[in-house]
């Protein structure tokens, strides 16, 4: 994802041109940045020509992401000249152990790392200082791109992340998080509640809960209890997810979970889900489904387990909606455990599944296994498993034609009369597919973004359903 940001720039205040990349989580740290930014008078601005200087938030995880981050960088420094760099790709090691931004950019003002709002503002504030009263220009809370106390964000006013952890304890042998983002630290409980209902309070119709492993919320504290509006509420996923329910509820909004590793905690979340207070929707990064490839990487769980697990969630919750992320072609894959991943798509019924060909990460412990197989056999293998996996979505697809499903609208030109793009309550923004709606029946039927609407689902084309808005 690339955010270029701009809230339009006064002659009188310094102006700050900034660039997110990289997942929701590095997009929350973004808001953040932007938040205190504009809390002490700074304006943004929407040209690298016209800003005083430019920050760059980056993404570092996989070779395709450092590249576009380090292009970005280049970009700014040639169109700017005065970039500060933070974000993931500013903790990672280049040749000999410097610093890969230093080596490739020398001429950047500063690098830090993710999660480093305060290390990016002093910067700032050496290279452009604070506006004379930096109380003058605050934001306004009726500004479209501010929500009270939940700051500015870069999302569409309807939805909006909010990331309750940073970092993991895993130590996945495929993955480098742990090195740049560090081990998992939990959001106290207090403040996550009154960041969700500051974004609901302010038409958030759409909360996305994000984080490196949004199941072992509160691991890091021992489950310790907090505080939110005086009442005890233990930081844990269970009853974080009951409290941001009850937060929703009166708005009608939904509350969405994203990167749910399968523990047997997760069990407890399903009723919430049967009853419609949560939307029955997991994100679980299962990334393999042979139990010997999943011990060379080193994650959490077997493969028989998180079948079985897949299934009592299932139990509990029919209408679950599950998606995933795998990687065909791990080191030493074998032809029979590569089929052991494909049965598991078809036997588990995976709604929604993307898949990488493996692709060493500098840093990655899988780098030095045995086994390392041609390039050419891992993206054949990502081939075949993308149309495994893309027979299994559009057969489950297929079931909604005939329902009537509640859609969150995100376009609607003209009012919707020419018909209009949303998303079911299995579909997140940008990763899975959308509800294609039909011009309304009805003359005086308008849609509206950011609001629900009942349709009929009169079809399904691709990743895609076609409806007709009630």
């Amino acid at each position: 994802m690339t955010q270029e940001t701009g809230t339009g720039a006064t002659a009188s205040c310094p102006r700050v041109g900034f660039v997110s990349l990289g997942c929701p989580k590095a997009l929350t740290d973004s808001e953040l940045i932007l938040t205190q930014l504009r809390a002490e008078g700074y304006e943004t601005s929407r040209t690298y020509a016209g800003a005083d200087l430019v920050i760059v938030n980056t993404c570092g995880f996989i070779d395709d992401a450092v590249k576009e981050s380090l292009d970005a960088i280049g970009e700014a420094l040639a169109a700017n000249g005065r970039v500060i760099v933070t974000g993931c790709l500013g903790a990672k090691a280049g040749q000999g152990g410097g610093n890969l931004v230093r080596q490739v950019h020398p001429k950047v003002l500063a690098v830090t790392g993710p999660h480093a709002a305060q290390e990016v503002m002093d910067v700032v504030h050496q290279h452009v200082p604070r506006p004379h009263d930096p109380f003058v220009d605050l934001l306004p809370e009726a500004r479209a791109e501010f929500r009270g106390v939940a700051g500015i964000k870069l999302t569409p006013r309807h939805y909006a992340y909010l990331k309750i952890s940073e970092g993991c304890n895993h130590r996945c042998t495929f993955c480098i998080i742990p090195s740049l983002r560090g081990d998992l630290v939990s959001r106290p409980v207090g403040d996550v509640l009154t960041e969700a209902r500051a974004l609901f309070e302010s038409g958030v119709k759409e909360l996305l809960v994000v984080s490196q492993d949004t199941s072992a919320y509160g691991v890091d504290l021992k489950y310790r209890t907090g505080f939110f509006d005086g009442q005890p509420v233990k930081t844990r996923l269970l009853e974080l997810c009951t409290r941001l329910a009850e937060l929703a509820e009166p708005f009608g909004a939904w509350v969405r979970l994203h990167y749910v590793y399968p523990y047997p905690s997760v069990d407890e979340v399903l009723p919430l889900m049967a009853a419609g207070r949560v939307l029955p929707y997991l994100d679980v990064p299962f990334q393999h489904a042979h139990p010997a490839v999943l011990k060379r990487m080193q994650r959490p769980a077997s493969g028989e387990r998180n079948l079985e697990r897949l299934m009592r969630w299932r139990e509990l919750c029919p209408q679950l909606v599950v998606r995933s992320t795998f990687i065909a072609g791990f080191p030493g894959e074998t032809e029979a455990e590569f089929e052991t991943l494909l049965d598991f798509i078809r036997e588990a019924g995976i709604d929604r599944a993307g898949c990488f060909a493996y692709s060493p990460v500098d840093g990655a412990a899988a780098n030095a296994l045995p086994g390392m197989l041609p390039a050419a056999v891992r993206e054949e293998r990502r081939s075949r498993f993308m149309a495994v996996a893309e027979a299994v979505s559009a057969a489950r697809l297929s079931r909604r034609v005939g329902a009537t499903m509640q859609v969150l609208v995100d376009h609607a030109p003209a009012l919707g009369r020419r018909g209009g793009v949303g998303r079911s309550y299995a579909d997140a923004p940008e990763i899975d597919g959308l509800v294609r709606l039909l011009p309304p029946e009805k003359a005086s039927r308008t849609l509206k973004v950011g609001e629900f609407t009942r349709a009929r689902i009169v079809a399904a084309e691709g990743h895609d359903l076609i409806a007709q808005p009630l």
